[in-house]
């Protein structure tokens, strides 16, 4: 049997499916218009559209402006892609104000993140937490692009989709219209709240769920309690925090593994947290490495494995929620391994938080 010559192989992914779907959805009383009518779904073939809240306003994708389509314009998975790295630099900018804050994207997963002085710096790092994953990534950013990182931008090499910032010089924006496959996205302005009704909607078959959208309370060193003997450097609650942000929007199962100012891996959407675990180690060595790392994992540790991988790999310490029946053996090892654990819940609190995601 013959195959088909690559280019008409490929043709599927260039080629748009037409769509009758209505230009008002109502969901209860809440009112959604469509804006872009889309090449196709998740997958070729499948008809697909982007609709807005009718209320929806400040930084969210209701107020997204395409600058340049490129050459097959925003994609089903483009979309999801700058939702959630649009959420996580929000988040991450109200607990650092004034930093630079870079989130690369891929299949809705967190590929790399990092803050920084300056954007180019915080890109940069945010590139070598997982330089192959971000092949091909989604790039936002709460800063204004300029002309040397618009340079980095549009190499072949990098194969980047989507840039999706509040901000962009007019030279950026000449440098950006070289690549003709990406697409250039400004958000509304960041000293303004996003607004939408607060709820998150999944269909099922035959239904829809409907739940109040998470929002992380641990944002500081006074957020975690500590349980172990080992007290955390000031270093090792800073990283706590980060990497435990960007763990509750990772695709749980999720465990994340990084510094103060970046991610070093990231283990997502893993039926085991040991699974989760170990991905993330292995990853972060094709960046930064797992030395002297804190790990975040989104919910508690059914048994002492992450602990005792977490050691050997040379993390020093750990962020989690509680609720296991081995809680007590589980921070028995991390003590008799000299880690440092911290706990997501205020001192004097008996709950903890934890950071589920299934998107």
């Amino acid at each position: 049997m013959t195959s088909k010559p690559l280019s008409e192989a490929r043709r599927q992914y260039s080629t748009k499916v037409k769509e009758e779907f209505p230009d008002v959805l109502m969901v209860g009383e809440t009112k959604f218009i469509k804006k872009i009518s889309m090449r196709y779904g998740e997958n070729p073939g499948y008809p697909a559209a982007f609709y807005v809240e009718a209320e929806a306003s400040g930084p969210n994708m209701a107020t997204m402006e395409v600058l340049q389509e490129g050459t097959r314009g925003l994609s089903y998975i483009n979309v999801a892609d700058m939702d959630l790295g649009q959420r996580l630099v929000l988040k991450l900018s109200s607990i650092y104000p004034g930093e630079a804050i870079a989130v690369l994207i891929k299949h809705e997963m967190p590929s790399g993140v990092a803050r920084a002085k300056t954007g180019l710096e915080a890109f940069i790092r945010a590139w070598g937490c997982d330089p192959l994953s971000n092949f091909g990534s989604v790039n936002v950013f709460n800063f204004e692009v300029k002309e040397e990182l618009a340079s980095l931008l549009i190499e072949s090499s990098r194969n980047i989709e989507v840039v999706y910032a509040p901000a962009f010089t007019p030279e950026a924006l000449t440098i950006l219209a070289n690549r003709k496959t990406l697409r250039v996205c400004r958000m509304a302005p960041m000293d303004e709240p996003a607004r939408d009704n607060g709820l998150e909607f999944k269909r099922v078959a035959g239904g829809l769920l409907v739940q109040k959208r998470f929002e992380s309370k641990i944002t500081s060193p006074e957020s975690v309690d500590v349980v172990s003997r080992r007290k955390p450097t000031q270093d090792e609650l800073e990283a706590a925090i980060f990497n435990w942000i960007v763990a509750s929007f990772t695709r749980s199962n999720a465990v994340v593994i990084g510094q103060k100012d970046k991610v070093h891996g990231i283990g997502s959407g893993q039926r085991s947290r040991i699974d989760a675990a170990e991905n993330a180690i292995r990853l972060s060595k094709r960046g930064y490495g797992p030395e002297n790392c804190v790990l975040a994992s989104d919910a508690f540790m059914p048994f002492t494995d992450v602990v005792e991988l977490a050691a050997s790999s040379g993390l020093t310490a750990i962020i989690a929620p509680l609720g296991s029946i081995r809680d007590e053996e589980v921070i028995r090892r991390a003590d008799e391994l000299n880690l440092a654990f911290m706990v997501t819940r205020r001192p004097g609190e008996i709950d903890s938080e934890r950071a589920f995601l299934h998107r």
